[in-house]
């Protein structure tokens, strides 16, 4: 509903920086939605998934909807902070008048509304990085909604037509990187790249040092969604190896040490043949 509220506030007062602070409120409601859609349905298909349930295609769930979603996000808040920007630009050549007051007022409303929905998101931040993608536009916002009461109130006191594009491109500036990191994270899970706090050649170091594992080959370690990563590996093990006991101490080493709850082993006796001849 304020979205609404400061589009039209925006245009009717002829403020840049109001107009990007609804720019990323729109982000704001699409990325929200679909934040909450990607929970809901990874939520909903973990329960159908259930003992009992209809065996499905998807064997990982719908948890990657999450990671669509943020990235998704980034996108929307990358073209936004890219129009802010090149629209700010324009204006310093050819600065309109601004309605300061009325413009002042829309801020300080929206600087409350974007306070609660900072509130409500800062905590879940932390744990999902599609609520963080949330979050992170919300933030953006907040700032906004500061920088366009700062601009409204130079304006008004001092004439200066030119600090509402500065505004509005300093908003821009700010969230552009945060943008980036956000798409990256996002990128390097839908990729499967190993998560930034594995170190890959360690882990194939440890488990090899488990007693009567002799080699490890296809080591792979993702990120399913935020904070849920899984690995597999091949273990080479000599041929009188107690099978059970080095399954239990490969997931031991991955839970304890490394934070993978789910790991999936093949174990291989030292004189089985045939696993190089996979193509990939």
């Amino acid at each position: 509903m304020f979205f609404a509220v400061e589009i039209v506030a925006g245009f009717w007062t002829n403020s840049l920086a109001l107009l990007s602070d609804a720019g990323h409120m729109l982000t704001d409601v699409i990325g929200l939605g679909m934040a909450l859609a990607a929970i809901s349905l990874a939520t909903r298909f973990e329960r159908r998934a259930g003992a009992g349930a209809a065996r499905s295609s998807h064997t990982f769930g719908l948890y990657r909807l999450e990671i669509l979603a943020a990235f998704v996000n980034a996108l929307l808040l990358l073209a936004v902070g890219v129009w802010v920007v090149v629209e700010a630009v324009r204006r310093f050549a050819d600065p309109p008048e601004v309605m300061g007051p009325e413009m002042l007022v829309v801020a300080v409303v929206g600087l409350v509304a974007n306070l609660v929905a900072f509130g409500l998101l800062r905590e879940g931040a932390q744990e999902s990085l599609n609520v963080e993608g949330a979050y992170l536009e919300v933030l953006a916002d907040t700032v906004g909604s500061v920088g366009v009461i700062v601009a409204a109130v130079l304006l008004e006191a001092f004439g200066w037509t030119w600090v509402d594009p500065l505004i509005a491109l300093a908003i821009g500036c700010w969230i552009l990187p945060r943008t980036f990191r956000l798409g990256r994270n996002a990128v390097r899970i839908l990729l499967q790249a190993a998560p930034n706090t594995i170190d890959l050649d360690a882990l194939g170091h440890d488990l090899v040092s488990i007693p009567t594992v002799v080699d490890v080959h296809d080591l792979h370690a993702w990120t399913l969604t935020s904070d849920m990563e899984a690995a597999s590996a091949h273990l080479v093990v000599t041929d009188d190896a107690d099978h059970h006991a080095v399954l239990d101490q490969a997931r031991d080493l991955l839970s304890m040490r490394y934070g993978i709850h789910h790991g999936t082993f093949q174990v291989e006796p030292e004189s089985h043949a045939g696993c190089h001849d996979i193509a990939w």
